[in-house]
């Protein structure tokens, strides 16, 4: 998995610095030539090693998810990657049986390989990571992103301008990448406190989750329940994880 995953690193690293062919699945939605190359590339390569799962890639899923599948986002970050912003990242989680149980994230453009397997801790370039422990909210820093749907200004827009108002006079700041699955691993390894975020896909949050869970983080929903895939996320250190669900919570009950 991780050589397959280096090596689809390469076709990312090489379309990051050329002329790009750019289409809109959507207003603001991006896709490439880039991200179907590394797709179909993962698929030929991953399909070889876990035999009987199903591939689903962002570009060409339009199913329902199995109970044994290849999750895939083969750039995170397309629009970073378009405008050649260094914080894009290809994604793989192994799902099995209602969870992930493998999982790597690699930014080629900054050579970061995070990876996490279940039981087994979490690693970025073969060492250990963690979240930040007995962080204060004060002193975290935090990230969050946009939902596509802010363009007809749908509740999961008025949802994320109503969380921003009210963490960021609590927080050291909040960041804001472009790429969750970056966001996630950031907050595994301790760079971030937290991230939040609202409207995605299995493909941006599969490897992340497990890095977040080997890495002794907590990955809930806006209700604190366990985090299913179009939840909202809300994945943290332990010790500022209640405080930013009763925000989240508060300002999802307000959004219209």
């Amino acid at each position: 998995m991780i050589q397959a995953i280096l090596d689809a690193g390469e076709i990312l690293k090489t379309g990051f610095f050329k002329a790009k062919e750019i289409q809109k699945k959507g207003k603001v939605d991006l896709v490439t030539e880039f991200d179907l190359k590394v797709e179909e590339f993962l698929r030929k390569a991953l399909e070889k090693k876990y035999k009987g799962f199903e591939f689903v890639g962002e570009e060409s899923f339009k199913g329902n998810l199995s109970s044994r599948a290849i999750i895939v986002d083969p750039i995170d970050g397309t629009t970073n990657f378009v405008h050649q912003i260094v914080y894009t990242a290809i994604s793989v989680g192994i799902w099995e049986d209602g969870e992930v149980i493998e999982g790597a994230v690699y930014n080629p453009i900054l050579q970061e390989l995070f990876y996490a397997k279940k039981g087994k801790g979490a690693f970025l370039n073969d060492h250990p990571i963690s979240v930040q422990k007995g962080v204060k909210l004060i002193d975290a820093l935090l990230s969050t992103g946009f939902p596509y749907t802010k363009t007809s200004r749908s509740k999961d827009y008025l949802f994320t301008l109503c969380a921003l108002k009210e963490v960021l006079p609590l927080c050291r700041d909040v960041r804001r990448l472009g790429s969750a699955s970056i966001d996630l691993a950031y907050t595994a390894m301790g760079r971030f406190g937290g991230f939040f975020e609202t409207n995605l896909k299995p493909w941006d949050t599969a490897a992340g989750i497990l890095l977040m869970e080997e890495a002794g983080g907590v990955v809930t929903n806006h209700k604190g329940e366990p985090y299913q895939f179009g939840d909202i996320i809300l994945a943290s250190s332990p010790s500022i994880h209640p405080q930013l669900l009763e925000i989240l919570q508060e300002c999802w009950n307000k959004a219209k």
